[in-house]
């Protein structure tokens, strides 16, 4: 809808797409170019180059304080393989195999678990709490037919970062109860304040039962090279390994390359844009609470607000279509992540600051002429 009114000529500020509104460093493009210059257009294994399940093993493992090796990396066409293919291998369709994932989440986690035939089950992250889980509904949901739990810190829509005594309960429950953690930590390098995000799979006893899905589209602004990767006990990763021999045969060549030029390359573009970030989100929350009857709490990480707006008795789904109708703003129903999003909505602040100044203005003025 918003791409049919910025067609018609409306000024539309995109606020919902969920992606670095930056380039892709130059250092990382141009070793992709010379890659394809050089000839490296050919197949390459399915797990990945060696080269690069290499720097990912030995990034990984400086980063999140855990022993990597080669063998433990799957790499894919984007992270979404590293999700999906880990839980075709371990769900049993009709054995009523259960999953936990997050609600609000990302709407992929609930889709992968019903593909792999296992029953979705959603725990609610509470605001008052950072959008971390609801600890007391986590330990009910949890079962002898409990076989993975899916967590993502920082989060995609809330922002929130799952703090190291939650990951302990969560922890705790994995090895009593013997199931899997997936973590999607693709938000992992986007923290502010001087914050870092713990992993589950550092905490002790769950190496071997973590998997971990990463991915270069956000820390690097490689959206659409399509590159993302798992790091998975090897066991399991041998397993994922023939789902993509057999679904997507392997990724570009050049394309990994030049993930193992922004691994191994230079990080000052990256800790510069979590600076611009930070700004961005600061006057985004500001601004936000400065409008009567919208509370938004301050995100950890990721690059999204999810402010509550249920003050105004408005269906998400409703408001964020009035909200692109009426002000040419575009942003996303927190319905569209969950039942639990309902009463909030997802804005990204992967734009300028004039455009989110903009952005503002028109809300405050949208939201000034609401009854609460």
């Amino acid at each position: 809808r918003a791409n049919q009114l910025a067609a018609q000529g409306r000024d539309i500020i995109h606020l919902e797409i969920g992606q670095p509104d930056f380039q892709t460093y130059p250092h990382i493009s141009l070793a992709g170019v010379r890659a394809i210059v050089e000839g490296q257009t050919r197949y390459t294994p399915p797990a990945g180059m060696p080269g690069l399940r290499e720097a990912i093993a030995a990034d990984v493992s400086v980063r999140r304080g855990i022993d990597v090796r080669p063998e433990d990396v799957v790499v894919g066409p984007g992270g979404k393989p590293g999700l999906f293919f880990p839980l075709l291998a371990l769900i049993e369709p009709g054995r009523g195999d259960e999953v936990i994932y997050p609600d609000p989440g990302f709407p992929t986690y609930r889709a992968m678990i019903e593909i792999a035939g296992g029953l979705p089950r959603p725990v609610p992250l509470l605001e008052e709490k950072n959008f971390s889980f609801d600890l007391e509904a986590f330990d009910a949901l949890v079962s002898e037919r409990t076989r993975l739990v899916v967590l993502n810190s920082p989060a995609n829509p809330t922002g929130g970062v799952m703090p190291r005594a939650d990951l302990e309960h969560i922890a705790a429950a994995a090895q009593r109860h013997d199931f899997w953690v997936m973590s999607d930590e693709i938000y992992a390098r986007l923290v502010y304040d001087g914050r870092t995000a713990p992993s589950i799979a550092a905490l002790p006893g769950m190496r071997e039962r973590t998997i971990i899905v990463d991915g270069f589209s956000k820390t690097y602004a490689m959206t659409g090279w399509r590159l993302g990767f798992a790091v998975l006990p090897a066991p399991l990763a041998e397993r994922v390994e023939l789902l993509l021999t057999h679904s997507v045969g392997c990724t570009a060549a050049f394309t990994q390359i030049a993930g193992i030029e922004a691994l191994t390359g230079p990080q000052e573009e990256v800790n510069r844009v979590v600076e611009i970030y930070q700004s961005r989100r600061d006057r985004m929350v500001a601004g936000l609470n400065a409008i009567p009857g919208v509370r938004c709490q301050t995100p950890q990480g990721a690059f999204y607000t999810f402010p509550n707006v249920s003050a105004f008795g408005i269906p998400s789904d409703e408001l964020a279509m009035r909200i692109l109708d009426e002000t040419g703003v575009a942003v996303l129903s927190g319905r569209g992540f969950g039942s639990h999003g309902e009463g909030y909505l997802r804005l990204c602040y992967a734009n300028s600051l004039e455009n989110i100044e903009r952005a503002l203005a028109r809300l405050a003025a949208f939201f000034a002429d609401l009854p609460r």
